[in-house]
Order: C-alpha cells, then structure tokens, then sequence
C-alpha cells in the first residue's frame, strides 16, 4: 500500500460557521462545455486507522467530514495536483481492465483534497506509484470498494473531470492574526478549483489575495470592523461575487456562506 503524508495548517482551534445575508452577481464567458474523454490512471487506497485521519491534507480543507466532503475525496499524483491548485475539483473514477477485481458498471465521483507525495526512492514503475509521470489516485478504502475488490490494491482506472455538485453555498472561512488575512474557500460548486480571488472591505477597493497553499489564500491588510464581500474566479473562467459575505464584526475562526456556482 502506498503511504502519503497529509499536513496542515490551522490558526484558530475552534471554527464558527455563521450564516449572513448577502447580495452576489455572477459572470460566465461560455455556456456549459461537454465532459470531457476518459483518462488513464492507476489507483491504491489507505485504511484510516484513527478518525483523526480524516483531519488535515495538502488542500487546507481540515476535518473533511466537518467540511461536507465525506470519504468521497482522493489524493492526486504530482502531475494531477498541479502545486495545489486542482484543490476541490471534482472527478469521476472507474475500474477497467481487470474483470477480476472491478465492479462492473460502477464509478465514484470524488473531490481532490490531498497531494500523494514521490518517492523518490524507487522508479516510477517500480514502487514509486506517485512519481511522474505516473496519473495516480489514493482513494479512501470505502470508497475504492465501491468500485473494486480491495485485493486488487493497485488498480487501473479511468478518471474525467466533471462539475462539482455541492450543498449550500461557496464557504469563506477567516483566519489570521492582526493584518495578517488567510481565507480558506471550500464547498465550491462547478468547476470546483479556485485560481483568483479578491476581498474588498467597506473602505477599501478589490484587493488581490495570494494563494497560500492549496485553497488557502492570504492578504496583508487591515480589513476589522469592516462587512467583507468576495470576488473568486474558477478555472473555467467564470467569475462569481458576493458582497458582505461576512459582517463588520466578523472574527478570526468563523465561517461565512457565499453565493455558489452553477453545477
């Protein structure tokens, strides 16, 4: 079975989700696109030995079932996680190629939240399934059983890209210290990657945020006692905007829902 190392990263121990009234507009640059051919791929799994397990990932995320995400989540290879920014995209996965070990007619649909690191110490057909250029998926055991024996360890797969289904709305949730703003964006519907975003206060302009890592995205600027609203752009280029997401007396640790992206 092939090991990988989640880390995280967290500024408060405790997170508040609060619900605000807000108003949004969205902008789209083209309708709907077919989904896209099926891809070669391989994938393992990992048996969760202690719930706390399920806590962390390079994405930011944290406790995914909290989150909303479940055990329907994956791992991606180096040349999937593209450094970070594949966090929340949405796949669906299918066994192929061996009528030994897949379940006929079945596929999973799961979110990308977690990086499979290389080894380097063995050659990408030889033990390091995660190194490039190999396309590889680390799948929760119940969810690799949904599609496979789970003797079949490492599996050939299919895998497509398709649009994230998602409940509620886009979550922005605030931590930092001082001037020091990190938003982590979660629950994003559509394309389900974020590659831009934006945060005006009540007195200032749009100021760019920077990625941090995975879908953390940070900012230098003093922005309290200010309703903070939201400009985030997806990998498909469509552009969403909530205004006032969070109140004026909005804290660090607390979580605010936006507006959401059409699936």
């Amino acid at each position: 079975m092939l090991s990988w190392t989640p880390f995280f990263l967290t500024f408060s121990n405790s997170l508040l989700l609060v619900f605000a009234h807000y108003h949004y507009s969205t902008t789209s640059p083209s309708p709907s696109s077919p989904l896209p051919e099926w891809k070669s791929a391989r994938a393992t799994y990992y048996a969760a030995a202690d719930p706390r397990d399920a806590v962390g990932g390079a994405c930011g995320y944290g406790d995914l079932e909290k989150g909303g995400y479940g055990k329907a989540t994956a791992g991606l290879s180096t040349v999937l996680f593209e450094k970070g920014q594949i966090c929340g995209a949405c796949f669906e996965v299918r066994c192929v190629d061996d009528l030994r070990w897949c379940i006929p007619g079945t596929s999973i649909i799961v979110t990308a939240t977690n990086f499979c690191a290389p080894n380097y110490g063995f050659p990408a057909d030889g033990g390091g399934k995660c190194n490039p250029p190999n396309s590889h998926f680390v799948l929760p055991i119940e969810i690799f059983e949904k599609i496979a024996i789970w003797k079949a360890s490492n599996m050939p797969i299919q895998y497509r890209r398709i649009k994230c289904r998602k409940e509620g709305g886009t979550r922005f949730t605030i931590d930092g210290s001082g001037i020091f703003l990190s938003v982590l964006i979660s629950n994003v519907a559509g394309a389900g990657d974020i590659v831009a975003v934006k945060i005006k206060g009540s007195r200032t302009g749009w100021l760019p945020m920077n990625r941090n890592w995975g879908q953390n995205w940070h900012l230098n600027a003093d922005l309290k006692n200010q309703p903070l609203s939201f400009e985030i752009t997806n990998s498909d280029g469509v552009t969403l905007t909530s205004y006032n997401v969070a109140p004026k007396d909005w804290n660090f640790g607390q979580s605010f829902d936006g507006k959401q992206f059409q699936s």
